[in-house]
């Protein structure tokens, strides 16, 4: 009887994923809290590292040449250029067929969104214009919202709380990244070049084309997409902005026997890539402040860091909360039937937590200045987990009422 000689399998360290394993992998990416721990995740490695031994190897990494730019610089124009451009697909989806769409539903997120801007940026003007040593060309840096992290948090402790409480937080939180894209194109574009920009414009008029024609080859769109973005950053615009262009001129609406919208289907695609990998890879080299004894001891008498931290805890609370109230209270819009004025405060505070675009506007308002821009993070930080902290408990204090 002859042995057949036994066939050794070969391990694999990272096996190929396929089939339902595949899907259940992307579903998982594409979940809120799945995209919000992924964040956290980065942002505590990127601590760690930044206040270790190894603190060195962090800096000489994030600083290093990668082509034409540093590792930073893809993470921060480049990785975020896909956040961007889903935040702009998200935005016309809300204008063509979202809240926004309807006056009567989008007025009061919509007001308390602007007010959730303009107050942290007037609380952090006067804390630095009244100091000696403060910077108010920072203004913009306690304005933004992170969605990502904000919408975690809910999904985490508000499991029994109204549906209609997320859709007040997105939409807010939409108006809230159309604002901040406007303030990263008026206020931090540098040398500006109008033959870059026309080329980057030219590929925003192609794609809209190409989706008019109803073209679906992603062998177009990519290159396309590239080419823009590179122009885009050429031009002396902030790159991301070319990522935001394309989405608003993206096919948000299925045709007739269409199953699903371009919009859709590419959201679909990329939303995994853009919670699993790219925000985190910006959090891995935006967070990595230093947490000395000095740091922190500079940081509590900074006008800047003051300005930041109360910006997102206190102005971005009463301005959502007090926009929302006031809107309410003096014109014919009403708050959903299913919501109570609690629920708005808790949300209110859970505004302010301003991590990812934060941390992008605190590089490129005080990018001159690496000391400053290390403390400016910091502030962001602190005040981001504090925020989360407390809108945290609020919330679970309304989730209970609810599930009773």
């Amino acid at each position: 009887m002859s042995e057949h000689p036994r066939i050794r399998q070969r391990k694999r360290a990272f096996p190929r994923i396929l089939g339902r394993e595949r899907a259940f992998l992307a579903d998982t990416l594409r979940a809120e809290t799945t995209g919000g721990l992924l964040l956290l995740g980065a942002a505590v490695i990127a601590l760690v590292w930044a206040n270790s031994p190894w603190q060195d190897a962090y800096h000489h990494l994030r600083d290093a040449q990668l082509g034409p730019l540093t590792v930073e610089a893809w993470a921060s124009d480049g990785a975020l250029a896909l956040f961007f451009y889903l935040a702009g697909v998200e935005l016309k989806r809300e204008l063509v067929v979202g809240t926004l769409s309807k006056l009567a539903e989008a007025v009061v997120p919509v007001v308390a969104a602007v007010a959730g801007m303009m107050l942290p940026a007037i609380i952090y003007l006067i804390t630095n214009l009244i100091a000696n040593d403060g910077k108010p060309h920072g203004w913009a840096v306690p304005t933004a919202t992170d969605i990502a992290f904000a919408l975690a948090v809910l999904a985490i402790v508000g499991s029994s709380l109204p549906s209609a409480l997320r859709a007040f937080l997105l939409t807010l939180a939409v108006v809230d990244d159309f604002g901040a894209i406007l303030v990263i194109a008026v206020f931090f574009s540098h040398g500006f070049h109008l033959l870059w920009l026309l080329a980057a414009i030219a590929l925003i008029a192609l794609w809209y084309l190409l989706q008019r024609r109803r073209v679906r080859t992603p062998f177009l769109y990519v290159p396309i997409a590239v080419a823009a973005w590179w122009f885009m950053h050429e031009s002396g615009i902030h790159a991301t902005i070319a990522g935001v262009a394309l989405g608003l001129v993206t096919r948000v609406v299925a045709d007739p026997g269409e199953e699903h919208a371009p919009a859709e289907r590419i959201e679909h695609r990329l939303r995994p890539w853009s919670a699993g990998v790219a925000v985190p890879v910006f959090a891995l080299f935006a967070a990595g402040v230093t947490l000395s004894g000095t740091a922190v001891r500079q940081m509590l008498t900074d006008p800047v860091a003051i300005g930041v931290v109360a910006g997102l805890l206190v102005g971005k609370a009463v301005g959502v909360f007090g926009g929302s109230w006031l809107t309410a209270r003096f014109t014919r819009a009403e708050l959903n039937s299913d919501l109570a004025w609690r629920d708005v405060a808790a949300v209110s505070v859970l505004a302010g937590i301003g991590f990812t675009v934060a941390l992008l506007i605190a590089q490129l308002a005080f990018e001159t200045d690496a000391a400053q821009v290390e403390r400016a993070k910091a502030a962001v930080l602190v005040a981001s987990v504090l925020a989360a902290l407390i809108a945290a408990l609020l919330l679970a204090r309304r989730n209970r009422a609810y599930a009773d």
